[in-house]
Formats: C-alpha cells, sequence, structure tokens
C-alpha cells in the first residue's frame, strides 16, 4: 500500500472513529500525524509542527474567549431579550428574529453550536408558547447560525479563509460571506413557509411571556462530541439566580463595554484589516481587567476542544501534503478531465461526510485536497470554495450533529420523536439537494 493511501485511510478511519467514539478528531490527527511523519515517512519534528496552525490557534482562542465573556456578563442574554422585544405582538417576526441573532452572534465569532445552545432552548420555548412548529424554529435558529458562520471574523471564516489565502488562491472574505447568507436565507425562505409560516403570520397579536431561562437542564447534556462547549445555566452565570429577571437584562456598564468592544473587533478586523486573532484577544483582555471578577470564568468556557480538533486536523493534512497525498488526489482529480464533475462530486461528499462528522474538521480537510485542482483555473475558484464551504455546513440540521441534536433535545416532550424523524428526513433531502443547487449557482457559471 502506498503513502498517500495510507494516509488517506487513516483520515477516514479518524472521522469514523471520532464519529462512534467520544474521542475528540484533532487528539486523534495528532496521533497520526505522529505515526505517519515520523514512523513511516521518517520526517523531523520541526516538519511536522510546520504546518501548525499558529495564526488560526489564537484565532479561536482569543474570538470564544472574547464570545465567553459576552455570554458570561449577560451581553448575549441582553441581545436576544432585545430582538424580542422588537417584534412583541407580531408572533409571524419571531422564527426570523431567532434566525437573525442567531447569524449576529456566528457572525461575531461564536462556534455555531454556541449559538443554537443559547437560541434553541428559547425558539422551542417559544414554539410551544405560540403553535409554531417546534422543527420550523429549530431550522431558522440553525440556517441563521450558518448564515454568519462564514463573516470574514467567524470561526469557518476564518478556517476557510486562511487555507485559501495560504494556497495563493483567489481571496474573497466578502464574497464567501454573503454566498453563504444568502444561501441560508433563501433556505429559510423555505422552511418558513413549508412548516407553515403563513399560518403563523395570520396569528392574533398576543403579548410575550417572560423570557424562558436560556440554559434549562439537560442542554449541557447534548452538547457533546466534536468540539461542542457545554452551556452553563444562567443561574451559575455571575448574575446569581434566573428569578431575578430585570437585573439579569439590564443593560449596565460591563454590557456596555462589551458591545464596544464587538463593534471595536468588527472595525479593526474589517476596516483596518487588523489580524482577528490580536484584535480579539485585546479585547477580551481588555474587558477581562475591567471587571476581572466576574469574567474569570471565561477562559474555562473556552472551546479547547475545538481548538484541539481544528489544530489537529490541519497539522495531519500538512503531514498528508509532505507525504504527497494532495499531488496524488489532485493527478487522480484532473485524470477526470471533468471540472465540473469534480467540483460537484467535492461537493457531495462534504454534505455527506459532514452530515455525520464534524463540519468544522472536514473543512479544513476537504478544501486542502481541492486546492491543486483549483489552481489549475478550469474554474471559478471562489465559487468552488464556496460551493463546498457551504454544502459542508448546511447539513449541519442532522440529529446526528451538534446543532440537530440540541433542536431534538429541546423540543416538547409529546413531539420529540416527530422533530427527530422530521429532521432526519429533512437533513437526508438536504443532503442531497443543496449540493446540487450550490453547484448551480456558484459553480457552473464560473467555469472558464
Amino acid at each position: 500500500m502506498g503513502i498517500e493511501i495510507l494516509s488517506i485511510g487513516l483520515l477516514v478511519a479518524m472521522f469514523i472513529i471520532a464519529t462512534i467514539q467520544p474521542i475528540n478528531m484533532g487528539a486523534l490527527a495528532f496521533a497520526g500525524a505522529f505515526v505517519l511523519g515520523s514512523m513511516i515517512i521518517g520526517m523531523k519534528t520541526n516538519d511536522i509542527f510546520a504546518g501548525f496552525p499558529s495564526d488560526l490557534f489564537l484565532t479561536l482562542v482569543a474570538v470564544t474567549y472574547l464570545f465567553a465573556i459576552a455570554q458570561i456578563n449577560g451581553t448575549i442574554d441582553w441581545l436576544v431579550e432585545c430582538a424580542v422585544r422588537l417584534v412583541r405582538g407580531r408572533i409571524g417576526l419571531i422564527p426570523w428574529m431567532m434566525f437573525l441573532v442567531a447569524a449576529i452572534i456566528t457572525g461575531f465569532g461564536a462556534l455555531g453550536p454556541a449559538a443554537v445552545a443559547i437560541l434553541a432552548p428559547v425558539a422551542l420555548s417559544f414554539a410551544v408558547q405560540y403553535r409554531i412548529h417546534p422543527v420550523m424554529m429549530g431550522l431558522m435558529v440553525i440556517h441563521g447560525a450558518q448564515a454568519g458562520g462564514f463573516s470574514p471574523i467567524s470561526i469557518y471564516g476564518g478556517i476557510t479563509n486562511q487555507i485559501v489565502a495560504k494556497a495563493g488562491l483567489p481571496f474573497a472574505p466578502t464574497s464567501l460571506f454573503l454566498s453563504s447568507f444568502f444561501f441560508n436565507l433563501a433556505i429559510a425562505v423555505l422552511v418558513f413557509f413549508v412548516f407553515g409560516g403563513a399560518r403563523v403570520m395570520k396569528q392574533n397579536p398576543a403579548s410575550l411571556g417572560p423570557l424562558p431561562e436560556l440554559h434549562p437542564e439537560g442542554v449541557s447534556a447534548s452538547i457533546r462530541g466534536h468540539g461542542g462547549t457545554p452551556a452553563k445555566p444562567i443561574r451559575e452565570h455571575a448574575y446569581g439566580t434566573a428569578a431575578d429577571t430585570a437585573k439579569t437584562l439590564r443593560l449596565n456598564n460591563e454590557r456596555i463595554t462589551t458591545l464596544i468592544g464587538l463593534t471595536a473587533l468588527g472595525i479593526g478586523a474589517l476596516v483596518f484589516k487588523f489580524n482577528v486573532g490580536l484584535v480579539a484577544m485585546t479585547v477580551a483582555v481588555v474587558l477581562a481587567l475591567l471587571s476581572p471578577k466576574t469574567q474569570k470564568a471565561a477562559i474555562d468556557k473556552v472551546s479547547w476542544s475545538t481548538v484541539l480538533l481544528i489544530a489537529g486536523i490541519i497539522t495531519y493534512v500538512g503531514v498528508m501534503e509532505k507525504a504527497g497525498t494532495v499531488d496524488y488526489v489532485a493527478n487522480g482529480i484532473s485524470s477526470l478531465g471533468m471540472p465540473l464533475l469534480v467540483a460537484l462530486l467535492l461537493c457531495f461528499t462534504g454534505a455527506i461526510v459532514s452530515a455525520f462528522a464534524s463540519s468544522t474538521a472536514l473543512l479544513g480537510a476537504i478544501i486542502p485536497l481541492a486546492v491543486p485542482f483549483l489552481l489549475q483555473g478550469h474554474i471559478s475558484a471562489v465559487g468552488v470554495v464556496a460551493a463546498i464551504a457551504i454544502s459542508t455546513t448546511i447539513v449541519d440540521t442532522s440529529p446526528f450533529s451538534t446543532n440537530g441534536a440540541l433542536v431534538v433535545a429541546n423540543a416538547p416532550d409529546d413531539s420529540r420523536e416527530q422533530v427527530l424523524r422530521q429532521l432526519l428526513i429533512y437533513s437526508a433531502l438536504i443532503a442531497i439537494i443543496g449540493p446540487i443547487v450550490a453547484w448551480l449557482v456558484f459553480v457552473v457559471p464560473g467555469q472558464v
């Protein structure tokens, strides 16, 4: 067996093991990098670590640290409450407000599962209270999280853009973000009307009840596997019990400074082109200095499992490149002689595998495999990357993913089985139809 085939076999084995066992895939990848690099190929340690994504490592740590501070001091909860107040009496807008808030949260750098963990309990509680289809509410939250997931300062966007930039391919961060946003928005429109949105819009206005507790018991238990970070109940946050609603939701100095910090992050990264990780860490440190007691738990809420996951996968892919695997795959793809077909196959691969494995890890693995093929210039690299990125993430609605599991876990007891079945059907359809639509929209028009 050639080294190229062996390295691909090891990568597939990692995905399978991490899917059926509670083992972080990043840890498996580091072990695989050592076995493949040092013991089989004979690489030096420095050559193995040359593939370690130090810039991305800092971005992941800094952004999740900053988001943890915003969550602990109640800024995120305040934003959700403000959003809910804006739609008071207009029930048909509640699903769209959940979509928008989820997009904003991930757009500023939160992981998709973290945003869904915050909003799913709220959304599903509203679904019960106002007789909105629970699957529709859950999908609006998930697709909202995916819509903001590829902003230039987000985790998904950071992973994809750095891989593309490192490869020397055409670089279009804003185009990637807008492509994902409007693609998920279009899906949300279909979801809204298929699951009874027209009926919801006709419901009589009603006053919204008290905001449900954002992190009830059971949510933490449902976030596990590929890098999900358990969300603490509000009563464990710095402000004591959730019963003190007025105090919890008041806009205080900490939340004002956090909002200013998040704005500074967006301006610094998007306008002045500063490094996202450095800006996010600076903002987080300033907030921690201003309020050290309430922020001391934030560092424990950093998604270390996700950091390990991404760092391990990208390091292993670097070893694969040294082993010649990427060139081997590229030559195999080139031999097909049909760029459009290759792009479609890559989209399908991303969608199907991601439905059962980590989208974050898959982005770090599948896009590098497409790079040599894209460097040939027969097809638009920007369009192919956008199509692969979208295809890989839109299937996070699957109950086998963290996002889908959160929706099922927070569904009403009497309809949980129905929600599970409908999410399975929906995810199967989106895994088949989504890549084809993404391919038609972003890849076919860009053929040279």
